[in-house]
């Protein structure tokens, strides 16, 4: 050998895996540190795209956690007998249903997760969790959950405890834990450091620079928080045999910043770093995996055609794209109906992900 690129796969040049390579299909994009089963118990969190992670997943039979599943109503049949009825799909990711493992919304920072768990074993308690709109009250840490708002501070508390309750349940009980990141960009209550999902005032609350500041953390900040959450998990399971992880980062592009600059370069900043992040952590752990759903999405040869008209949300023919990669790796498709060539399409209805953070759209000038 005369040097070291002359017997190299052709993913590993540009011209042959990118420029020469249809985006419907990235030979070698993808290569799995661990294989996945069907006995596995698998939970799912992390920003809007995660949602759609968790939907393919459970339309193809993984054994998905839903700790929190939607409750039923009764609808008059027209008999003298009434049917108990799951809630519509629509409705039910509404409330926050059936869009993870558990009913805790977006999560879309590293330090948001680690405060969950904190919580969750009750060794962190968030301040100014509670907060109010039209005299309704709100979860300050997943205020989308209600849309309309629980009657008093006490009800929300109560909901809260029940909520913790299963999520303790889920971190015991998986296998493997899904989770993409999201964003780098946070809300900070000052005096406790409480990380919420939305800046106060948005959903709900009131903004007072005084209580709240705005926050962008930074590789170190992240990693640093990643690696104390796989920590603290290993000793609340009580078990040497770590959790399998598997990271994806989101490739949907901010939809405002509150950083002094274009949100063009936050959206950069706050990829970057994530990603960044995510490499460094399959890097050192065996136990982590890394999936490149942010690469197949932005991948230049796309041309752009796996995002809507706004540039920044996934059409669902881009998200089949991704998780047709997914499945070709962890797993064969089981359920599709054939379409163009290359590309499959899953049977179940398409949703539009539940994101707060699409709501600061309303905000622009």
């Amino acid at each position: 050998m005369e040097n070291p690129y002359e017997n190299l796969d052709r993913h590993a040049f540009w011209s042959a895996g990118v420029a020469g390579s249809s985006p419907l299909m990235l030979r070698g994009i993808y290569r799995k540190k661990w294989a996945l089963s069907a006995d596995d118990k698998i939970a799912t969190a992390g920003s809007c795209f995660a949602q759609h992670i968790s939907r393919y997943m459970r339309a193809e039979n993984y054994n998905v956690l839903d700790l929190e599943p939607s409750p039923q109503w009764i609808a008059s049949t027209g008999t003298s007998s009434l049917d108990h009825t799951s809630l519509d799909q629509k409705t039910a990711q509404k409330f926050g249903y059936r869009m993870y493992s558990a009913r805790f919304g977006n999560i879309y920072t590293v330090h948001q997760l680690l405060q969950l768990l904190q919580e969750a074993f009750d060794i962190w308690h968030p301040k100014e969790a509670i907060w109010e709109k039209d005299g309704r009250y709100f979860d300050a840490l997943r205020p989308s959950v209600e849309p309309r708002g629980l009657d008093s501070k006490a009800e929300v508390e109560i909901h809260r405890k029940a909520h913790l309750a299963k999520v303790r349940a889920m971190f015991l009980s998986m296998d493997v834990f899904v989770f993409t990141l999201g964003l780098t960009e946070a809300w900070v209550h000052k005096s406790s450091g409480t990380i919420y999902p939305t800046a106060p005032g948005t959903i709900a609350g009131s903004f007072d620079s005084d209580v709240f500041a705005f926050k962008n953390f930074g590789f170190v900040e992240i990693m640093d928080a990643f690696v104390e959450f796989e920590k603290l998990l290993r000793k609340v399971r009580k078990t040497s045999s770590p959790v399998r992880i598997l990271l994806t980062v989101s490739p949907v592009p901010l939809t405002a910043t509150a950083a002094n600059r274009h949100v063009l370069q936050s959206t950069i900043y706050s990829k970057s770093v994530l990603r960044a992040v995510t490499g460094e952590l399959e890097e050192k752990f065996p136990n982590i995996d890394y999936f490149p759903s942010f690469e197949i999405v932005t991948n230049p040869a796309s041309r752009g055609i796996f995002y809507n008209e706004n540039l920044r949300t996934v059409r669902d023919e881009g998200v089949e794209i991704v998780m047709k990669h997914f499945f070709d790796v962890h797993g064969k498709l089981k359920k599709c109906d054939k379409g163009k060539a290359g590309e499959t399409t899953a049977k179940f209805d398409t949703m539009d992900p539940q994101c707060e953070e699409y709501l600061l759209e309303q905000f622009k000038p």
